[in-house]
Order: structure tokens, then sequence, then C-alpha cells
């Protein structure tokens, strides 16, 4: 990590990622590269459906590749580079038919180191192969939930699940977040462990970095209008008088309380419930 000296109250705590270590190319594969306009928490109806997102600096987007689609192909990480949309790092791979493409890079992964992915593929670090194939207690990341589907999760920077079952044509997958998934064995995951795992020590250091980040501001229920928020009223300061945690629209939240769909689709897939609050600290 990198701190700073106290030049300012903001740069006083600031601590940041040594990018220098991990980054050996600044400037993104053009070819690989494109604008967009940016959601900012808005759905397809353009209605804000997730708050606090808007601003923040213009953004190159880079055509990261989560299909496992090129498989028995080696490719050749040529750079690892930062990309602003997501929290790991990324690598360009050059593949042995000509191709280039941008994959999520596992930690310990440089320049030169050769990927593949395949049913027949060495289990190192990058390596892409389907469930049935890795052993149990291994790290994995970038995983699929339907065959030929893409890698849907364990994406975030430091992230990586467990194999820790395989039975009835189904892999056993403890996730981040303590939950334990069935997940079809023909299913591609890649091993290893997502880079930048400093991500979570990063210490903005001031409100301005987070809006550059586009990261708006949240008030707090209890400082808010009756009309605005269950936690609102009262003359000076109040606690929210309620026994249990409420969101703004009156659902339950957080602190042990299910919050989860009842009839969600992916019900049958869970065999472990995710522990939450004091419980999930004392899981090892």
């Amino acid at each position: 990590m990198k701190s700073y000296r106290p030049t300012s109250p903001g740069r006083r705590q600031m601590q940041t990622i040594n990018f220098k270590e991990y980054i050996t190319k600044k400037d993104p594969e053009k070819s690989l590269t494109y604008g967009r306009k940016r959601d900012v928490g808005r759905n397809s109806q353009g209605r804000v459906t997730v708050r606090h997102k808007g601003g923040g600096h213009k953004r190159l987007f880079r055509d990261v590749s989560f299909m496992y689609d090129k498989k028995d192909i080696p490719a050749t990480i040529k750079s690892v580079e930062y990309d602003p949309n997501r929290s790991g790092f990324i690598g360009l791979a050059a593949y042995r038919d000509g191709e280039r493409r941008y994959v999520l890079l596992p930690k310990g992964v440089k320049p030169g180191t050769t990927i593949a992915a395949g049913a027949n593929a060495p289990l190192q670090p990058g390596n892409a192969l389907p469930l049935k194939k890795v052993p149990v207690g291994t790290f994995i990341y970038n995983i699929e939930l339907k065959p030929h589907g893409g890698a849907k999760t364990a994406r975030a920077a430091g992230i990586f699940a467990q194999v820790i079952g395989n039975d009835g044509g189904y892999s056993m997958i403890k996730m981040p977040s303590t939950e334990i998934r069935r997940v079809h064995e023909e299913c591609y995951a890649t091993i290893g462990q997502v880079s930048n795992d400093e991500h979570w020590l990063v210490n903005s250091g001031k409100a301005g970095r987070s809006r550059w980040l586009g990261i708006r501001p949240t008030v707090r229920g209890t400082a808010q209008n009756p009309v605005d928020h269950p936690y609102g009223g009262g003359e000076g300061r109040q606690g929210r008088g309620l026994r249990r945690l409420k969101t703004r629209w009156g659902k339950p939240a957080g602190k042990g309380q299910k919050t989860r769909t009842p009839k969600k689709y992916s019900n049958v897939f869970i065999v472990s419930r995710r522990k939450v609050g004091k419980d999930r600290n004392s899981i090892q």
C-alpha cells in the first residue's frame, strides 16, 4: 500500500494501492476498448434502481472476456493493466491463433505467463477447467452458473470461492459470502484468487475522491423527515425507535434478518444459506 505525507486533511488518512508494483502497461489495447454512456444506477426504463450513483470521471470501457469459448488454445499474458470499471486487474491475453482478449487476472500472474482453458488444462492459477476436473479444496474464481453461460460470480478484487465436494453431477461451491451452492459440474471456473487483494485496504481520504469514482453522498435515515424515511422525525437527535432495521421502503434490512426473495428461482441450488452478522465472522 502507498501512504502519503499529511500535506492536507484529505492526504493525512489517504492510503492507495501502489500500482507501479503491478501495472505493466498504461494505455489499453485500442481495438478492445469502446466508449458508452454509463447507466449510473438506472434500469432499462431510465429509473433509478440503485441510489447514490452519478457523476464521476469519464471512463473508457475495456472489452473483458468472461466466456470460456476458446478451449485448448494457449494464450500468453502480454501485460497487466488497470480497469476503471472493476476492482481486479485485467491482462491482455494473446492466443496462439492470433486473437487478443482481455481477461480477469488471478493473483500472482505476470506478463509471460501462459494460460489455457480446457478439460485437460494444468491445475495452475489463470487456467480454466470444468468443475468436475477441479480437486476438492481448490480456490477458484470467475465461476459460471450455467454451462456455456459465461462467468458470473466471484469476480471482485481478492475474492475466491472454494470447491468442497462433488456429487450427482453438481459441485458444491463455498461462495465468498459463506453460502454453499450447487453448480453444474460442466460449468467452467478459473483457478486462483482474483488479483489486487489489497483493494479492501484503500482509504479514499476525502469525500471528493468518492465523487470522482461516481459515488454520491448517502443521507442517514435518522436525519430525514418522517415522510422520507421510517427513522425520520423527532425533536433533536433520535434513535430509530424500531426493534428491527428497515429500509427506506419498510423492508427488512441487515443484522441477521433474511432479505432473500422467498421463492427465488435459484433456491433449489442453495445447500447452506450465507451467514450474516456476528455469525459470519466466526466462519473459518
